[in-house]
């Protein structure tokens, strides 16, 4: 194996040269900022630097170029004994509030429900392990209130990651994560999420592409929609009009074979709410509007409406998708989900009822007087809108 000192040094650290250059150009007596632009590096990296690795002898701090490069590659050298290994106290600091014990006000343990790890996440609507459950960044801002003399109790929320997700890191067991307020069992790397992306989707489709006339709500005829989910992956379809809040609800029963035989690979989604069953749906209901009322749709990033561009084609709608994770987005329609809520509830089967009972829903909805109409229904509302643009 090649020595390591023939690896040339990554640009991310100091080498000995700038080290040098840094060092003459301290004793002349040129400043942090000023030494930062004729080492065409960040202020902060040089004043950690000149904090970090500065000689001590004789209780003086001055900047060698030898001794800086000698600090700067012992605290390079791995493997390093993990922080939490070797602090017993700061262990059981990090794991009494990580994973202690929920107590009553008397002191005695509630042990909650019984759930064995796995050695995965745990499953939606599951039982979740109970622990105190704080999480690592608290447990590292707190230490610093509780021990604020002792600097050997500091750790940073990064580290205590480390050692619930990384083998090897030591201290703190695997299955202690499941006390994390996320359950994940593994760590997803940040760049690894940014790099999902939705192969049906492209910057001309995205919300910050709609005009203006849909944000301030003065024109007629732009939509927001989404899914009701309920039990054995039923659902119902959901259109708001942004300026009247006048709603209808799409039928999307499930298809002939749901539940019955095997599931084939890249086959059709036979639980109803599949891209080619929300797209028809879509259209028919569309279709028995008038065309000044069909100008828009905004609708979440799900894969159920992955053929945007048929519907566009069938129906004249111009389709828009919101940011990830943003449902204020499509604020309308989330509030509408929830008084649609009243009728169909969390962990129930919707998919029982006919399209003529979602339309009655619907109607009892459009009839129902609204705060932000002055009072007014949303088919009243859109009734004036229509005979006023005639």
């Amino acid at each position: 194996m090649a020595p390591s000192n023939l690896v040339p040094p990554s640009g991310r650290y100091l080498s000995f040269p700038e080290r040098e250059e840094l060092a003459l150009l301290r004793v002349q007596g040129h400043g942090v900022r000023e030494i930062a632009r004729c080492l065409g590096r960040s202020p902060s990296t040089i004043s950690r630097e000149l904090r970090r690795n500065a000689a001590t002898r004789g209780g003086v701090l001055e900047y060698r170029a030898t001794v800086a490069q000698w600090k700067a590659e012992l605290a390079a050298k791995r493997p390093k004994t993990a922080k939490l290994a070797g602090n017993g106290w700061l262990q059981a600091y990090v794991q009494s509030r990580l994973a202690g014990e929920v107590t009553d006000a008397e002191g005695r343990p509630i042990p909650g429900p019984n759930v064995p790890w796995r050695g995965r996440r745990h499953g939606r609507r599951a039982d979740r392990r109970w622990g105190v459950s704080w999480s690592p960044e608290q447990i590292s801002r707190r230490l610093r209130v509780d021990f604020p003399d002792d600097e050997t109790m500091r750790i940073s929320h990064e580290a205590i990651y480390q050692a619930l997700y990384i083998q090897g890191r030591g201290a703190l067991r695997r299955e202690l994560s499941a006390c994390l307020r996320t359950g994940r069992a593994l760590r997803v790397p940040r760049a690894r999420t940014q790099q999902r992306g939705k192969h049906y989707l492209s910057p001309e489709v995205m919300i910050s592409q709609r005009p203006a006339e849909v944000a301030d709500r003065a024109v007629p005829g732009h939509w927001e929609g989404d899914l009701i989910i309920g039990l054995n992956s039923s659902a119902i379809g959901t259109l708001v009009e942004r300026t009247s809040r006048f709603t209808l609800l799409l039928h999307l029963p499930p298809m002939h074979d749901h539940g019955t035989g095997a599931r084939v690979k890249n086959g059709p989604a036979l639980a109803g709410h599949g891209a080619e069953a929300v797209r028809d749906a879509i259209a028919i209901k569309i279709a028995t509007l008038p065309e000044q009322l069909r100008k828009s749709l905004t609708w979440d990033q799900g894969a159920e409406l992955a053929q945007h561009a048929q519907l566009r084609l069938d129906t004249g709608l111009a389709i828009y998708f919101c940011d990830p994770r943003s449902p204020w987005q499509r604020g309308t329609n989330e509030n509408t989900n929830g008084l649609l809520r009243q009728y169909f509830p969390k962990g129930t089967d919707i998919s029982r009822y006919s399209e003529h009972e979602l339309d009655a829903v619907a109607t009892t909805l459009n009839d129902r007087p609204r705060k932000t109409l002055d009072w007014k229904t949303p088919a009243e509302a859109l009734k004036e809108l229509l005979f006023s643009a005639s």
